[in-house]
């Protein structure tokens, strides 16, 4: 927004935070211990990994064989691998394991446990499985599940590995409590230091640090109690929340703790230098605050309880940040007063040294800017839209295990089985369906049998199993039926959840990798198969389908999404600036930056280079909930340097009339600020680069880069750039929109 000295509703808020600042920081102070207490227990809480793609296709034929089929989609894989790389497929040793699992076997959850038999390959005989199902939902199961791990004791001829989805998701929430402990270990010190060598003193380097601190704490502990109601909360919650509030909090209280300071030195009193801290600064994380907020709001238009999660606490955390500046930071700035200067950490004459040095250093960065804009925008952009290049070829999956590192047991599990059985085979395609009449009936019996033949000539199917396929040895349907009436004969295709009364579940073993486009393609034709009017109902599930359904859920709301975000956070710079051009080029740099570190992300994740560097697993694909994070995120956190420096520029415009010379003011005022900020902010969201959750990683990865290069290249260099060549069309606006001084002006 356009800063003046006007007294407006921000100057009268601080004045009133000063007036009531001892009443203010004790309640923060109260609040924030009773919310501590709920905070850390948020994160064994959230048991949802937020991909269920609920009300689809895939989901409602899950559901079917849950409710009616007895077929639970929560299961487990225990894999057993011999440690003198003796053969596994022994009678004796499938003995062996069998008895070892009796106690597991005999628990009321457990629906079914068997030796994986089928779909090996290679000829490793030192690994085997036995997959067990669970006839209790997810989060029944990730609750219960160290009580299972327990129930599978050790050989001491094996190791043993539990992996599967119910392991993965498990670890996944262990390593979700880890890395929040591990980024704040590696993110907060470096953070403090930055801080106490930017203002030089102990008070003002342990401000921002606090906001950040109380913004994430209090905004946990409300997640408690909203968890409390739903189960619907993705375990990533925590550590997003943490992450951001930690890089917001710190970012704007970094910027208000500055420019009180220099209000300290220009203001008559205290009073008046927290009421024009407010009225300038505050006013500025205000709006900083709504342009990240729009492009959380805009992942809740995604239907995954993943996204509307992270929309929900990142929303949450940011309004949090805003509050805790506008009012437990404005609060301790009046208590502090001149002291905040005290406690020198940096010695006074090194510090008055370092602020000229930084001043003329800003001084030839933007006069030097001025002299060769046209130079700087083209080169600028030309490396920009390289880096962006990869996004072109990015390809998007949804991984599994491959989220955590090989340390963890369900990844290590997970690679062995890769390894010994077919993926084709360990991840079908399912049809459920429900016919006009029972299995056993001669027109159902033949019937299947059409379908069946319908199925295999879809291209991409490898094999059909079904019921009719398993009386294959009869030669006609009518010699089916008749075998049907025999009682055992039912109860052993009923037991291998093949069919039961009406429905009849084909099991569809793809012929192409099972987690690529063709297999999406296949499900595709599935759906579009037309099996006749036998068929009452129909639905293709399993685990190629559940991932198409949520792709398909990101790829369809993603126009609504980009388009929000654009849209409204130019409405929003435009009511601040009043200004049309100002608002259409910060997007466009918005884009500019999101675009290279998103191709940076593709480079690392997709196709591996520096992914030792990372530690990170190159699958050969970008988790498809990336990009929609990175972009959410990453364009409201840029904005938000964008805001910055254009209120400084602003600021000076609207008392010069002089376009040059307020961005070379602006840039001078903010550089060392921004810069400082988003090192700190690459600090907090790279130490998540360094955790367990891919996922996490990557998203880390994507922020620190798109930080890098916004306030280094970006808002140093190619945004005073342009606003040189674009001069007085800058400030342009309708007339309608002016100010009454910017209307008498012209």
């Amino acid at each position: 927004m356009r800063e003046t000295d006007k007294h407006g509703l921000f100057w009268h808020w601080g004045k009133l935070m000063y007036r009531r600042r001892h009443l203010v920081w004790s309640v923060w102070v109260i609040i924030f211990l009773v919310m501590a207490l709920f905070a850390f227990q948020v994160p064994s809480m959230l048991k949802d990994n937020g991909f269920t793609p609920a009300g689809s296709e895939s989901d409602n034929g899950l559901n079917v064989l849950r409710d009616e089929m007895g077929i639970s989609a929560t299961m487990m894989d225990i894999v057993y691998e011999s440690k003198d790389g003796s053969s596994l497929m022994t009678d004796q040793a499938m003995q062996l394991i069998e008895q070892s699992l009796s106690k597991l076997q005999e628990q009321p959850y457990v629906t079914d446990l068997h030796v994986r038999q089928d779909g090996r390959i290679g000829n490793r005989q030192d690994v085997t499985s036995v997959n067990v199902i669970f006839n209790m939902d997810t989060n029944d199961a990730l609750e219960q599940y160290p009580d299972i791990r327990r129930l599978i004791p050790d050989i001491p001829s094996m190791n043993i590995y539990a992996s599967g989805a119910t392991p993965v998701y498990y670890d996944m929430q262990e390593a979700s409590k880890r890395d929040i402990v591990k980024s704040e270990m590696i993110g907060l010190p470096i953070a403090l230091i930055v801080l106490l060598i930017v203002f030089g003193t102990l008070l003002a380097g342990l401000l921002p640090l606090i906001v950040g601190l109380f913004s994430v704490t209090v905004t946990l502990g409300l997640l408690y109690f909203i968890a409390l109601s739903t189960d619907s909360l993705s375990n990533f919650l925590p550590n997003v929340v943490t992450m951001l509030g930690l890089a917001v909090g710190i970012d704007y209280a970094l910027f208000m703790v500055s420019r009180f300071r220099e209000e300290l030195r220009c203001q008559p009193s205290i009073e008046q230098a927290v009421a024009m801290t407010a009225q300038r600064a505050g006013q500025s994380i205000f709006f900083s605050g709504v342009a990240v907020l729009i492009g959380l709001v805009a992942m809740a238009f995604i239907d995954l309880s993943l996204f509307r999660s992270l929309s929900l606490g990142g929303v949450m955390v940011v309004s949090m940040s805003v509050i805790v500046g506008n009012t437990l930071l404005l609060s301790l700035l009046a208590v502090f007063g001149e002291k905040i200067n005290r406690y020198p950490v940096i010695p006074r004459r090194f510090r008055r040294s370092t602020d000229g040095e930084e001043s003329r250093f800003w001084s030839k960065i933007a006069h030097g800017v001025m002299k060769r804009p046209v130079t700087i925008v083209i080169l600028l952009c030309a490396i920009l839209i390289t880096c962006a290049l990869p996004v072109g070829g990015m390809k998007i999956g949804i991984p599994a295990a491959e989220v955590l590192p090989p340390k963890y047991e369900s990844r290590y599990g997970a690679d062995l089985m890769n390894e010994v059985y077919d993926p084709h085979e360990l991840t079908p395609v399912q049809l459920v369906l429900r016919a006009d009449k029972p299995y056993t009936e001669l027109d159902t019996i033949q019937a299947a049998e059409k379908w069946a033949d319908q199925i295999r000539k879809v291209e991409g199917v490898r094999r059909v199993d079904s019921y009719v396929a398993a009386l294959a040895q009869l030669p006609t349907a009518e010699a089916k039926a008749g075998a049907l009436q025999n009682e055992q004969l039912r109860a052993q295709l009923e037991g291998s959840h093949l069919v039961k009364g009406q429905l009849i579940i084909m099991q569809v073993i793809p012929d192409v990798q099972p987690d690529g486009d063709e297999a999406f393609e296949l499900v595709r034709q599935l759906r579009e198969l037309d099996l006749g009017s036998d068929v009452n109902e129909k639905y293709v599930t399993g685990g190629p389908a559940v991932q198409l359904d949520i792709i398909d859920r990101i790829t369809n709301a993603l126009p609504y999404v980009v388009g929000f975000i654009l849209l409204v956070t130019y409405f929003v710079l435009f009511i601040a600036f009043r200004s049309v051009l100002l608002p259409l080029k910060a997007v466009l740099m918005n884009i500019l930056s999101l675009g290279a570190s998103l191709g940076i992300v593709v480079l690392v994740f997709q196709h591996g280079y520096l992914a030792d560097l990372f530690q990170v697993t190159s699958t050969g694909i970008v988790v498809a909930m990336l990009p929609v994070i990175i972009f959410c995120v990453v364009f409201g956190i840029s904005m938000d340097y964008e805001v910055f420096l254009l209120s400084r520029i602003a600021e000076e415009y609207d008392r010069t009339k002089n376009n040059e010379h307020s961005t070379v003011e602006g840039l001078k005022k903010t550089g060392s600020i921004i810069t400082s900020a988003a090192f700190i902010l690459i600090v907090v969201v790279g130490a998540f680069i360094f955790t367990d959750n891919e996922m996490m990683k990557a998203i880390g990865l994507g922020l620190a880069t798109s930080v890098l290069l916004d306030a280094t290249l970006i808002r140093v260099f190619l945004v005073p750039a342009l606003m040189k060549l674009m001069g007085k069309l800058n400030w342009w606006a309708p007339r309608l929109f002016q100010s009454k001084s910017e209307r008498n002006a012209a």
